[in-house]
């Protein structure tokens, strides 16, 4: 496995270490600077073709005054996700938070399930609800085995509440993933590991490029509606 990290002299202990997968872009990016700014060494994961951008939030994390590490994808091989929280436990020295943040909205929006290919639901599947169980899996193993608790972040979305219309593969698997997290938040609670679950709102990625024009609508007021009513356009 292709590791890249790199290690500087900080000024203060770290709180802990984090892992957040899908940290190329938008809202990965944005918790895993966070988590940096609030004293966390951090582990950062995402695609091949996006492992440029990867690098560069590595960097972003460092000049913050933390260690960093850049990780390859795993998400459809158990054994290779293991390998990779071993790699985080090995070069930053434990898991504390670990964040499935990645997901797959890659597809473009289908106005009927019927349309649906298998291969294209199980792909939407593979990385939005077996890539969250995977990590939920060696998170939990590896904090359990620490002994000092810690937290892990599923990402759901309020697909999972509310199912979005356009998006029937995306909504499905979003509530398979809240379903999964309400299920284990009671078994790895007992041993001091938080679960919890985290609902975004629609954010302006490429993949997300395609609603205005579905919605007959210019692309700002599109943005500026859904900003107006927090997101909620597909429920």
């Amino acid at each position: 496995m292709s590791f890249s990290t790199t290690t500087q002299n900080t000024t203060s202990e770290p709180k802990g270490v984090a892992l957040v997968t899908g940290a190329a872009q938008g809202i990965g990016r944005a918790i895993a600077l966070r988590l940096a700014a609030d004293g966390f060494d951090v582990a950062v994961n995402d695609i091949s073709s996006k492992f440029a951008e990867l690098e560069k939030v590595k960097e972003e994390i460092i000049s913050a005054g933390r260690r960093a590490a850049a990780l390859p994808p795993t998400w459809l091989s158990m054994r290779r996700l293991g390998v990779m929280v071993e790699s985080v436990v090995r070069e930053l020295g434990g898991l504390d938070v670990m964040v499935a943040n990645a997901s797959n909205l890659q597809g473009p929006a289908r106005h009927s399930s019927t349309v649906f290919e298998p291969d294209e639901w199980d792909q939407t599947f593979a990385i939005n609800v077996r890539g969250v169980f995977l990590c939920y899996k060696y998170a939990a193993k590896q904090m359990i085995e620490q002994g000092r608790g810690g937290r892990i972040i599923g990402a759901c979305s309020g697909a999972g509440k509310q199912g979005y219309s356009y998006l029937p593969d995306y909504s499905s698997s979003k509530f398979a993933v809240r379903g999964f997290l309400n299920r284990v938040a009671g078994e790895f609670g007992k041993h001091g590991d938080n679960c919890e679950c985290l609902r975004s709102r629609l954010t302006h990625l490429p993949s997300a490029a395609q609603f205005a024009p579905m919605a007959n609508m210019p692309h700002d007021e599109f943005w500026a509606m859904i900003s107006a009513d927090g997101g909620r356009y597909f429920d």
